[in-house]
């Protein structure tokens, strides 16, 4: 019986040789692509500023999913506008991006759906030869992770975290300080997302948002990669060193329940739901190279927006996002801090330093448009990702282990070498 021969049933079987010999691709060799044909899985507020990103930087959106009409049809009308033409949209229910991914004009897509899909979208992805950008966090259980990686793995593709955290200037500066060795050998990190998003738990009717329903499903550190992505970017994890264990405690809950109690009415629905999330939580992880790094998570106290924040401590400097410095020793004064700005001009990145003007208004202080930007480039080149599946799914199996370790009191967990020992060897 004739059957059709798919391309990417090809290049997976091609994987897979590679993969039997122990010759694991980032991605796929090909040649440079110019522009470039995307889908878009999720377009409500997030992804529907992705796309306005991307329409920008010379791609075609032949297609568009979303679980929502209306969302769905406000993202046809913006590429409509832009291209002339319409997208084809998807909206058949939660299981409708498959469809989307049956297509052969698309050669990547973007996942900008609730963060509970985002696994299953992305490995559904990378098996039926598109490569993808996934929101954070990549996954929320370590079946999920591992699914990820071999995913990737035995396809080939391009796999790449949208982590934009990881493109703030004054990062990307301190990571280029920690890898010239100002700071000398790093043995403390510390960082945290902090942020008042109670009032992003339940929607205008008052129903759980993705957010609210993760508060009640799950304990632990929900969101890890925004503060974790940047300080293990800066100790070379995957690159040398490795997270390897955690111990995760946390605080009783009682900041959403007072919310709901102020905001809603006794009989009212959201006043039965009973939250897993605490309202603050702390992760120890420790690194193969003996690295300490402490995480803290708190979502729900009352308090200004904060956001993330990150400290690294080496052994002849030392870095506060919070403060907005830093102190190197024989360079700084003996007891007084040194503006982060101080040193912005010597160690800009190269990003920033072309692209500034370009990345203006583009959100989150300017990443956003670097994170679409990078993937982009990544696509067109054939790779490597600059935040790959590896650390990906590292910083979020911090999300499963950290409720792990307050489940079983507060034990210790060992997190996965997700490489298979590849991350003894620094990449450049």
């Amino acid at each position: 019986m004739n059957q059709r021969i798919h391309r990417r049933d090809l290049l997976r079987a091609g994987a897979a040789a590679g993969l039997a010999a122990g010759l694991v691709p980032l991605a796929l060799a090909r040649p440079r692509k110019p522009s470039l044909r995307l889908g878009i899985i999720g377009v409500g507020n997030r992804g529907t500023h992705l796309l306005r990103l991307a329409l920008n930087m010379d791609v075609e959106i032949p297609a568009l999913c979303d679980i929502r009409e209306d969302h769905l049809q406000r993202a046809m009308e913006i590429v409509k506008k832009a291209r002339g033409s319409a997208a084809e949209g998807y909206a058949r229910g939660p299981h409708d991006y498959r469809r989307l991914l049956e297509r052969e004009d698309l050669d990547a897509v973007i996942c900008a759906t609730d963060m509970q899909e985002h696994a299953a979208i992305c490995i559904a992805a990378m098996r039926t030869d598109k490569d993808v950008l996934s929101e954070v966090a990549a996954a929320m259980t370590l079946k999920e992770c591992w699914g990820l990686v071999h995913a990737q793995e035995e396809t080939g593709r391009i796999y790449m975290l949208a982590e934009n955290c990881c493109y703030w200037p004054h990062l990307l500066m301190v990571r280029k300080m920690v890898e010239e060795g100002l700071f000398g050998d790093i043995t403390y990190a510390q960082c945290g997302y902090v942020h008042d998003c109670r009032a992003l738990a339940f929607d205008q009717e008052g129903k759980l948002t993705w957010r609210g329903r993760m508060a009640r499903d799950f304990a632990g550190n929900l969101y890890p990669t925004h503060d974790l992505g940047p300080v293990a970017k800066c100790l070379g994890i995957h690159r040398g060193d490795r997270l390897v264990s955690l111990t995760a405690m946390q605080s009783r809950s009682d900041s959403i329940e007072n919310y709901v109690r102020q905001h809603f009415a006794k009989d009212h629905p959201a006043r039965q739901v009973r939250f897993q999330l605490a309202d603050s939580t702390n992760v120890l992880i420790r690194t193969a190279k003996g690295v300490l790094i402490d995480q803290r998570f708190d979502m729900y106290s009352a308090r200004p927006a904060e956001g993330p924040y990150h400290a690294i401590q080496g052994v002849r400097g030392s870095y506060d996002s919070r403060l907005k410095s830093i102190w190197i020793e024989g360079r700084s004064a003996a007891n007084a801090w040194d503006p982060q700005d101080k040193f912005a001009k010597q160690f800009e990145h190269p990003l920033w330093t072309n692209l500034a003007e370009k990345a203006k208004g583009s959100g989150h202080g300017g990443a956003d448009f670097f994170v679409i930007y990078d993937f982009l480039e990544t696509v067109r080149n054939g790779g490597p990702a600059p935040v790959d599946v590896y650390d990906a799914v590292a910083w979020s199996s911090i999300i499963p282990l950290s409720g792990k370790s307050i489940a079983e009191g507060n034990t210790a967990q060992a997190i996965p070498d997700f490489t298979g020992g590849k991350w003894k060897q620094p990449k450049s």
